[in-house]
């Protein structure tokens, strides 16, 4: 009798003898994940786990097994990512891995509609349209719309963009977005799905494709041409895909679309990282993973790379407090550490003023300004630092948020000196004609046909010239010191700010945002070096780099929470800890966004590599006035014994540079 004896599938793997030595390079999880064979397979990588490491060395162990580089697709949210991981799996094994067909989900649809598009009518000469053109064309489709409600508010360019793209890429009708996000608009739903139509209708006649478009049709054209479907995936054979917890519900579509054929898919990501829901992307997916694509095995990897322990049981602990979840403790060989701090301040004068001097002292101990970060829900709650950073001068740059020069009360003060600069910048005149109280769009136009001399019989009143004598002396006074850039922009904040008061219920930030502006503008040299340099490098953020010289390091790093995610420091403070900001107010009655909002802290938190410190003042201000402020729900919820309160002591004599401002 003849024996035949079959091998398992970790048997094989077990006696290949690899180029790589996997079980040395990688613990036990990481292995798992490599190793792993045919089928799917989740693996739900903590916060500084090796996820890019896991994703680059099963690339190498595919290859080295005699998988075609061509047969695998991995997909990424950037171009930029994908090439780094191709680049790294080269460096460990060999240029076959720079083969693999990487990228994102919109390249990967825009290469299968330009080869099989056809089946739908689609012209593979076909435009993509990136965002800003994309608006444009709505702009266009808008206008009998909004002619027909005249009267009433309907919505601009690039909130119909973002209904528009959420009801797409959410699949669900322009009713539900509008009720979730723009309840405003309910009224205007009929008119929204024509708008819509509209709208392909238009993109069809000049073959054009948006983003949205590019994996609508990829879905359409699979779903509904079962060759094509079988052909695309007879070219994945695996297919993986990074940051899976960012993905939205037509993503989880077309990667079952993509893997039909073969079912090899791995999912990597970590639940506890999901904070994109405004960007479409779906928590629920990593969550229903295992179910929708019958996963042989959910891999775990929790050993932490960055933190110290004490870092890391913080982390665990808010994480204790979500409930839609996979159970996981990040665990770090890293023991030796201190615990997080908790630091309260009078006001948010003296939170910036403690962060301030306290980075001083973190570089007198040898820590770069580079390592050291300051994060933030929201762009705004920074302004205040800012502009005690710049009165210190500490270097910073900051991520996230509005590009200062698209901020409409920077674009306000910019007008001014437009038409200071070019008196023939009709758009400039305009806009700081309105801004003066009685002056609308046909006054502001008389105006300037008058102060070009073509009157033609135009004549304004006392009354509107008596309104800008105020703005003529304001502009006399740039033209006469334009060379001093400061005292220009002064002069112009002073003249501005019972303006901005009336116009905006955020006064208070926006005015503080003027201030930052008047040291920002300080280095330039005369005006139209200013607004040239803003305009052909615009400044991300609502502040920019201080003025370095050639021997100063890099600058302290400033950043929303959102941006931050996947980077780290080796100091993180995150400011503003406080009830209505984290969680944001907008969150509290809704059990998903307050769970994600939970998960936003969580992301800052683990950015820490050796020492992270909450700030909260306790008097905070709003375009009301001042009010009593209370910590996060989320940090009252964190035990004594993992988080240490500090106090500040201030010196009798307060000198600022002496940093040592703090007992703990």
């Amino acid at each position: 009798m003849k024996t035949f004896v079959l091998k398992s599938e970790s048997g094989q793997n077990a006696s290949k003898n690899y180029q790589i030595k996997y079980a040395e390079v990688l613990n036990n999880a990481q292995y798992k994940a490599v190793m792993a064979q045919n089928g799917a397979y989740l693996v739900i990588a903590g916060a500084g786990t090796g996820k890019t490491r896991t994703l680059i060395y099963r690339l190498a162990r595919l290859i080295e097994d005699g998988v075609h580089p061509q047969s695998i697709l991995l997909l990424t949210f950037t171009r930029r990512a994908a090439k780094e991981m191709l680049d790294r799996a080269a460096n460990v094994l060999d240029d076959r891995c720079k083969r693999v067909r990487g990228g994102t989900f919109h390249q990967y649809c825009a290469q299968i509609l330009r080869e099989y598009g056809g089946e739908l009518g689609i012209n593979p000469t076909f435009t993509i349209l990136d965002s800003s053109d994309t608006q444009e064309v709505l702009q266009h489709v808008r206008q009998p719309y909004k002619e027909k409600n005249k009267g009433q508010r309907f919505p601009e360019k690039s909130t119909l963009y973002a209904i528009i793209s959420a009801a797409f890429n959410k699949q669900i009708p322009i009713s539900s977005v509008l009720q979730l996000t723009y309840p405003q608009f309910l009224h205007f739903a009929e008119d929204l799905e024509k708008l819509k139509q509209d709208f392909i209708g238009y993109k069809e006649s000049q073959n054009m494709l948006d983003f949205d478009d590019l994996l609508v049709l990829t879905k359409e054209l699979l779903q509904t041409k079962e060759h094509i479907k079988v052909q695309v995936g007879l070219k994945n054979k695996y297919v993986m895909i990074d940051e899976y917890q960012d993905i939205n519900r037509l993503q989880a579509d077309l990667i079952k679309l993509f893997s039909s054929v073969s079912g090899n898919v791995m999912a990597v990501g970590d639940d506890a990282q999901s904070i994109y829901a405004f960007r479409g992307a779906d928590h629920s997916n990593i969550l229903h993973f295992p179910d929708e694509f019958g996963a042989k095995e959910v891999i775990k990897l929790e050993q932490n790379f960055r933190s110290t322990q004490q870092i890391l049981d913080l982390a665990n602990n808010l994480l204790l407090q979500a409930t839609n979840k996979y159970d996981k403790k990040l665990f770090t060989l890293r023991e030796e550490g201190d615990l997080p701090g908790l630091i309260k301040t009078s006001s948010e004068n003296e939170q910036s003023d403690f962060i301030a001097q306290y980075v001083l002292h973190l570089r007198e101990q040898g820590i770069p300004l580079h390592d050291v970060s300051v994060l933030f829900r929201n762009s705004r709650d920074s302004y205040d630092l800012e502009v005690d950073l710049a009165r210190k001068g500490i270097p910073y740059v900051k991520y996230g948020g509005q590009k200062i020069s698209e901020a409409a009360h920077i674009k306000d003060v910019l007008a001014h000196i437009r038409v200071v600069v070019n008196p023939g910048d009709v758009i400039s005149w305009s806009r700081i004609l309105t801004l003066i109280e009685g002056i609308g769009p046909k006054s502001a136009s008389e105006l300037m046909m008058w102060m070009r001399g073509a009157r033609d019989g135009v004549s304004p009143s006392k009354n509107y010239l008596q309104k800008v004598g105020q703005l003529s002396e304001l502009l006399a006074f740039i033209k006469e010191k334009s060379m001093d850039v400061s005292a220009c922009v002064e002069a112009i904040k002073n003249y501005y700010e019972p303006i901005c008061r009336k116009k905006f219920d955020d006064s208070p930030k926006r005015v503080k945002d003027l201030e930052a502006f008047v040291t920002i503008a300080k280095p330039f040299l005369n005006i139209s070096q200013l607004l040239e340099d803003l305009t052909l490098d615009p400044i991300d953020g609502t502040a920019i780099d201080t003025e370095k010289t050639q021997h100063e390091e890099s600058p302290l790093v400033l950043s929303t929470i959102h941006s931050a995610k996947g980077l780290e420091w080796n100091t993180v403070f995150i400011i503003q800890c406080v009830d209505g900001i984290i969680p944001s107010g907008y969150s509290v009655d809704s059990e998903d966004a307050l769970e994600e909002e939970l998960r936003l802290l969580y992301v800052a938190a683990t950015r820490a590599k050796d020492q992270l410190l909450f700030t909260y003042p306790i008097i905070k201000e709003n375009g009301f006035g001042e009010y009593f402020s209370n910590p996060s729900r989320f940090i009252q919820k964190v035990p004594s014994n993992l988080l240490e309160p500090w106090n500040l002591l201030r010196d009798a004599l307060p000198d600022e540079s002496n940093p040592d401002l703090l007992t703990s």
